[in-house]
């Protein structure tokens, strides 16, 4: 390949990452103009440690002709069970552990060599593996992301020439910044979904981080904490706690993330979330949806923890509405994007007004007032209540008690729920 190409290649590189080209489309476009210049490509496969908290990491495919491979995969923790055997049979491992950079390998010798995917790669055709391993550094690391993995293979019986290795050797390592690069805007969309809440977290990246810079909106908030929780974590051994907690977190947060709210703090065993959109309506009734979700969610898992021996519970869900501030809360080096305001607390109340009337659901009447006739019908008073450190009175609101016995009332209930 003529250094025109490869510089050709460089500069198409660097300006589809500045661009934000997918991993997939630069993985495939890098591959089909090293052909298109002459380099004898058959397969490519390229990964990446992330941050991320399921997976482990990103893989990247090309092949010369169709295959039933996906383009792209994620992959799991490789420290255990099958996962840790493959990967230290695999060649990447072999050239961590003696500090390879590079390894050139005739697929023939695969039998004596003993690496995963080689006799599979040769059944296929190819004849001939390079693989780098391009380390990054300790300030270039982030995480586990401190290495960029890559093998090229060919189908020509005497393999890659010189200059076709030069230029991968050159090549390579700008491929290898750009996937960087635009895994690490994945890694800052995953950690602030996951820290911040998907509304909150893409207000943030489209620069919405000033101090005091809020947002007044109606919105429709949720409040719900566990029935007993203190007493059961006191119960249990220390090590159960944290898996007790998670497991009605995911309950909740699933429902809620389902029916197209947002989660916007955990607040140990609580869950603060909220439901917007033009129509309040619309918005209280998906509020709903979460809830009966949350109870279905719930009812699953008590019954697998149940069968496994270990403690279960219900939680207490508020719901409100009104006027909040939504936005930047706190100070310019710790700032928590976030609701505040007078309806905040009280749907804190409303859910802590659970416990006294017995009742896993409440909600206030500027809930209930703002759905329609069908969706009041299925809500009844339980009285008015004074709410510690509100000044005023609420009529407060739960669901038709009959919903639970009547078969017929329950089915017409999921009915209004999914329209």
């Amino acid at each position: 390949m003529e250094l025109t190409t490869r510089m050709d290649l460089t500069n198409w590189l660097t300006s589809q990452g500045l661009t934000g080209l997918s991993e997939n489309d630069l993985v495939r476009g890098f591959c089909e103009r090293c052909r298109a210049a002459g380099l004898d490509l058959s397969r490519s496969l390229i990964f990446i440690d992330t941050l991320h908290p399921i997976f482990e990491g990103r893989g990247f495919r090309w092949n010369d002709s169709e295959t039933n491979e996906a383009d792209s995969f994620e992959y799991g923790p490789t420290d255990q069970g099958d996962a840790a055997q493959n990967w230290r049979r695999s060649v990447f491992f072999h050239m961590l552990e003696h500090g390879h950079d590079e390894m050139l390998i005739d697929l023939a010798d695969h039998p004596k060599l003993g690496f995963t995917m080689l006799p599979e790669l040769a059944e296929k055709g190819h004849r001939h593996m390079v693989g780098f391993v391009h380390r990054f550094g300790e300030a270039g690391a982030l995480g586990q992301m401190d290495c960029f993995y890559s093998y090229w293979l060919t189908r020509r019986v005497e393999g890659f020439n010189d200059r076709e290795l030069a230029a991968l050797r050159d090549l390579v390592p700008v491929l290898g910044l750009v996937i960087k690069s635009a895994q690490q805007v994945d890694i800052v969309r995953t950690l602030g979904r996951v820290y911040l809440g998907r509304d909150a977290s893409e207000r943030v990246l489209h620069g919405k981080i000033s101090r005091g810079v809020t947002e007044q909106i109606n919105a429709v908030l949720w409040f719900s904490d566990l029935r007993g929780s203190t007493s059961i974590t006191e119960s249990i051994s220390p090590d159960e706690i944290i898996p007790f907690l998670n497991d009605y977190a995911q309950a909740a947060i699933d429902a809620i993330h389902d029916s197209g709210g947002d989660v916007l703090k955990l607040i140990g065993d609580g869950v603060l979330a909220m439901f917007t959109g033009e129509n309040l309506s619309h918005a209280k009734r998906a509020a709903l949806r979460a809830e009966h979700r949350f109870r279905l969610n719930m009812i699953a898992l008590n019954a697998s923890r149940g069968a496994e021996g270990r403690a279960v519970t219900s939680a207490y869900v508020g719901l409100h509405v009104g006027e909040v501030f939504y936005g930047n809360i706190g100070h310019d080096d710790r700032l928590d994007f976030t609701v505040v305001g007078p309806t905040v607390n009280e749907v804190s109340r409303i859910a802590s007004m659970c416990r006294s009337v017995d009742r896993e659901l409440l909600v206030s009447a500027a809930f209930r007032d703002g759905l329609d006739a069908a969706g009041q019908h299925y809500l009844v008073s339980t009285g008015r209540f004074a709410l510690r450190g509100i000044g005023r009175a609420q009529d407060l609101y739960t669901l038709e008690p009959a919903i639970a016995r009547d078969q017929a009332l329950a089915e017409r209930y999921e009915r209004y729920l999914k329209n």
